[in-house]
C-alpha cells in the first residue's frame, strides 16, 4: 500500500464543498489516511491556500496545522474539535495567528487548497503557540513521506 490522504467529501483536485469554507458551516472536511511508512513516530497535518499570493507561491497562507498526531491515528472526522483530537496531538498557529481550523475564504477567484500529511521520524516536542510556517521548517527535517489531497474553492461574489 501507499501513504495516501484523501477525504470522504472531496475528491482530489475536485471542488470542496461549501460546508468547508468561510461561505458554509467552516467545519473541516474529514479525512483518512492509511500507511505511513515504518519508522513514522508522528504525523503533521497542514492545510494551505497554495494561490494566496501569486507573487510568492513558495509562502502559501496557512489555515490549520495539527502535528504529533499518533502514527496510529488514520482519520479526523468532519468538524473535528480540539477537545476530540488523539492525545498527545498538537496545535499550531495559522496565519490568522489562531489554532482553529480555518476554511477557505475567497472574496473574489479561485484557489487551490492542500491538505499535506507528513509522516516525520520523531515526536515534536510541545512547541507552545509556534506559528505554522515555523513549524514546518522543523519539520521538513523529519519528513519520512508525505501525501497531498488538494481541493479547490472558488467565488465570484
Amino acid at each position: 500500500m501507499v501513504f495516501c490522504i484523501q477525504s470522504s467529501a472531496f475528491n482530489n483536485n475536485d471542488v470542496i464543498p461549501v460546508r468547508y469554507t468561510c461561505r458554509g458551516e467552516d467545519v473541516s472536511p474529514p479525512l483518512q489516511w492509511q500507511d505511513p511508512p515504518s519508522g513514522t513516530k508522528s504525523l503533521t497535518l497542514v492545510v494551505e491556500d497554495t494561490d494566496a499570493d501569486p507573487q510568492t507561491p513558495e509562502a502559501p497562507w496557512i489555515h490549520w496545522v495539527l502535528y504529533n498526531l499518533p502514527p496510529q491515528c488514520q482519520s479526523l472526522p468532519e468538524g473535528v474539535q480540539t477537545r476530540s483530537l488523539p492525545p498527545g496531538t498538537q496545535l499550531a498557529l495559522n496565519d490568522w495567528k489562531t489554532s482553529d481550523y480555518n476554511g477557505p475564504c475567497l472574496v473574489n477567484g479561485k484557489h487551490r487548497y492542500r491538505h499535506t500529511l507528513y509522516a516525520l521520524n520523531t515526536v515534536l516536542p510541545d512547541l507552545g503557540k509556534i506559528p505554522g510556517k515555523k513549524l514546518l521548517q522543523i519539520v521538513r527535517q523529519h519528513v519520512l513521506a508525505q501525501s497531498t489531497l488538494t481541493g479547490e474553492f472558488e467565488s465570484n461574489t
